[in-house]
């Protein structure tokens, strides 16, 4: 990855847009400032853990959520972290980074309503796809932290757009086997744009490594991403690949499916091993994300409805009940 220019992949993906596009009503969030305020100061490679420190502990939220995050399971420490400093210097830069990032994406979204969207499923779904981008990044030999970090990030401006366009999106989910094009098919038609173009174009602002904006961007380009010789085998891959898991707005028909086909030409894919090892660790990480509906639970009721039922059913034996 350090050979790949992240900056003309994503100037390239992204072309002439801009974010002026949107209509006048459309209201996208801002970061928390203790979030912007640390994104800032961590581009000096020079800032001491110390600094970083004191900006986080001026948001209690952030606060709490970073030690939980910190002294969990996931994480294995042995002794338990009782500072913002002793976190970050145990998690590390780069980990760090990644995670006030995207805690502070999610708080900013969270202050929103949405009429299209329930709020608790829809960010257990990003974080179930958050730990499968891991697993798949694992075996591609790619950054495991920044698959995780994009993977929650893909979709985190659908809450915002659904509300605030509600009757414009609202045809696509009442009536969704007349559409059988993925969501980002028909924003494109509806609009012009898609969701992942905004949460990119909106990421960019905020100044987010040009690698995370890649994967938000590109993430609805699934499979065909294995295939590209450049990002084959990179985080943005892996977050692709994490995209076709079954969602509350049934974002893709065939996801599941194709990752189902996948495990039949790749043979360190195993769909059903990597379920199994999301709903641990969803179960380890405890960050107050309730886990009413487990992967394994979704994917098995998804499977009962594929279009491959032989491939399918041999998955969702493998599967807890």
């Amino acid at each position: 990855m350090s050979n790949i220019d992240w900056s003309a992949i994503r100037e390239k993906a992204m072309g002439p847009f801009q974010l002026s596009v949107l209509p006048p009503t459309l209201e996208l969030p801002a970061l928390p400032h203790a979030v912007a305020a640390f994104l800032d100061r961590s581009r000096d490679e020079q800032i001491e853990m110390r600094e970083l420190a004191s900006i986080i502990e001026t948001d209690s939220g952030l606060t709490v959520e970073l030690l939980r995050y910190a002294n969990s399971s996931f994480i294995g420490l042995r002794t338990k972290v009782r500072t913002v400093l002793q976190a970050l210097s145990i998690l590390g830069f780069r980990q760090s980074k990644l995670f006030v990032l995207t805690s502070g994406a999610q708080a900013a979204i969270r202050s929103r309503k949405s009429k299209l969207i329930h709020q608790a499923s829809f960010w257990n779904t990003s974080l179930q796809r958050a730990l499968f981008a891991r697993e798949v990044a694992r075996l591609l030999g790619a950054d495991e932290d920044g698959a995780f970090a994009g993977a929650v990030m893909q979709d985190f401006l659908l809450p915002v757009l659904t509300n605030d366009l509600f009757d414009r999106y609202a045809p696509f989910t009442s009536d969704r086997v007349a559409q059988p094009d993925g969501l980002d098919e028909y924003e494109q038609r509806e609009f012009g744009w898609d969701h992942a173009l905004i949460a990119a174009g909106l990421a960019t602002r905020w100044k987010l490594p040009d690698d995370l904006i890649c994967g938000i961007l590109m993430h609805h380009k699934g499979l065909r991403l294995l295939a590209d010789p450049i990002l084959r085998r990179t985080s943005v891959a892996a977050i692709a690949i994490s995209s076709l898991l079954p969602d509350g707005l049934r974002q893709q028909y065939s996801g599941l499916d194709q990752l189902v086909l996948l495990e039949t030409k790749w043979s360190a894919f195993k769909l059903a091993e990597i379920i199994q090892k999301v709903d641990t660790a969803h179960q380890a990480l405890g960050l107050g994300v309730r886990n009413d509906y487990p992967l394994s639970r979704i994917c098995r009721t998804a499977l009962a409805h594929s279009v491959v039922p032989e491939l399918s059913q041999q998955v969702a034996s493998q599967l807890p009940a």
